[in-house]
């Protein structure tokens, strides 16, 4: 063979890749310049650049759900069974900041653990007399008035004790303008989640949007309506109060995504 490196995805990889992001980012309403451009980890990276501002829940240098899914939908139209492989990866504004692959990850771990287990290991050798000192006697533990737990253990202080988790704040307290459109719209597919048995959930929305949706859907019966999950992750989920099953379809095959990171 030549000199030419060969890179996985064949030769129309990228137009194929400008063109399904062409095609898609029109489709959503919000074209964009491509810059592509070959990763050290033999991904390619795409910055979109943004013609008339970004969707909502995208911000310039950040991941978001957003990119995030349409990176998955992108990378599983390049991708079918028996194809070489060669993933994308997309950034807003910016190329995005390369992320491990499982492989190397497990490399890494597998690379610490056995430095530690070697360092524990030697620790005894090099440090016999400290290991040859008697242990001092064990003293019985002094018992409380009432004969339960230890008095060290009662008197423990509060500041030893393991922090508590972060809680996200409650958006139903929060002080938002009204938006007459946004309000009648989320009313809607609240009545349309109690009257026909269907969960539905906004994902990537700010606070004072999340806030605007719990105060929009306050009155509707049939359906609870509650946020969830944390950071860019929480989302607003619609709870019918008397769920229906979905309709029986047939699968689509699955093209062995779990080698693909999302």
């Amino acid at each position: 063979m030549s000199g030419a490196q060969v890179v996985a995805g064949g030769g129309d990889f990228r137009p194929r890749v400008e063109k399904l992001l062409t095609d898609i980012l029109g489709l959503m309403g919000f074209p964009a310049r491509l810059d592509l451009q070959d990763a050290a980890d033999g991904s390619l990276s795409v910055a979109l650049h943004f013609e008339s501002g970004a969707p909502p829940g995208v911000e310039p240098g950040k991941r978001s759900q957003v990119l995030d899914s349409l990176q998955f939908l992108l990378n599983k139209m390049l991708h079918r069974p028996g194809v070489e492989r060669r993933w994308v990866m997309l950034g807003a504004g910016a190329h995005p900041e390369p992320r491990p692959r499982r492989d190397a990850a497990a490399q890494q771990q597998a690379a610490a653990l056995a430095g530690t287990v070697a360092q524990v290991a030697s620790t005894p050798a090099q440090q016999p007399a400290r290991a040859a000192a008697p242990a001092p006697a064990a003293q019985p533990p002094q018992r409380n008035a009432r004969g339960g737990q230890p008095a060290q253990q009662a008197a423990k202080p509060a500041q030893a004790q393991a922090p508590a988790k972060g809680v996200e704040a409650d958006e139903r307290t929060l002080q938002v303008e009204e938006d007459p459109v946004f309000r009648e719209a989320v009313r809607k597919l609240a009545e349309k989640s109690a009257s026909l048995g269907r969960f539905y959930a906004f994902a990537a929305m700010k606070t004072e949007d999340r806030a605007r949706v719990l105060k929009a859907v306050e009155g509707v019966g049939g359906v609870k309506v509650a946020a969830e999950g944390e950071g860019r992750n929480r989302r607003v989920v619609f709870t019918p109060a008397k769920p229906a099953p979905m309709p029986k379809r047939s699968l689509l095959p699955d093209d062995d995504e779990d080698d693909v990171d999302a």
